[in-house]
């Protein structure tokens, strides 16, 4: 029972996550991480669904990590990333232009992804992105998985910036700052009464 239990939480987590980009951010092409700006990219490029480039860049990269992450973290992992993107596809028809001034939206936006990624990390999921090629190129060379993320996401955000817009690297950063602080909020809230009650294993 806990098992289904675990999947309507990340699935509602994963929802609140594809309606944070697609209300909030996608609109004025703000990225919430590298994965994000890929798909970022591939839209305003190619004119590519922002869902099909995260499922896509999310399966592959899980695909190849199975070996680190295992088997039920990747099998979580790639459950939540496909309720974000159908999230995501079935919003987007519906959002033709920007809901508010792109402050408004950034702040709204940064608050509920953090919300959502804060309870994928409190329900032993993530929601993919490019963690997983940072745990792979790390694994591979010995190196450090945090400084190898930051040259990954600082890279695509810097490409990203200089193909749409500067302003897009600002307010990446302002996302990521607000996001991140959310994301710690949500983690270390006291969940010990809820997970005695349902027998919810990590």
């Amino acid at each position: 029972m806990h098992v289904l239990y675990k999947s309507l939480i990340l699935g509602m987590a994963s929802s609140i996550q594809g309606l944070a980009m697609t209300f909030f951010l996608f609109p004025h092409l703000i990225p919430s991480g590298g994965a994000a700006s890929m798909s970022v990219l591939f839209n305003y490029l190619l004119d590519t669904p922002f869902s099909v480039t995260l499922w896509v860049l999310n399966a592959g990269l899980l695909l190849a990590a199975a070996k680190w992450l295992g088997k039920s973290s990747v099998i979580w992992t790639l459950f939540c990333v496909s309720i974000t993107s159908v999230t995501i596809d079935f919003l987007t028809p519906y959002i033709t232009e920007p809901l508010n001034p792109v402050l408004l939206d950034l702040l709204l936006g940064a608050v509920v992804f953090g919300i959502g990624v804060g309870i994928l990390f409190r329900m032993g999921a993530s929601s993919g992105g490019m963690d997983i090629l940072a745990l792979i190129i790390s694994k591979a060379r010995g190196s450090a998985p945090g400084r190898t993320l930051f040259y990954i996401n600082g890279s695509l955000l810097l490409l990203t910036g200089v193909v749409v817009d500067w302003k897009v690297i600002v307010y990446a950063v302002i996302c990521q700052m607000i996001g991140t602080r959310m994301i710690d909020l949500i983690y270390k809230l006291d969940v010990k009464i809820l997970v005695e009650k349902y027998k919810i294993h990590y």
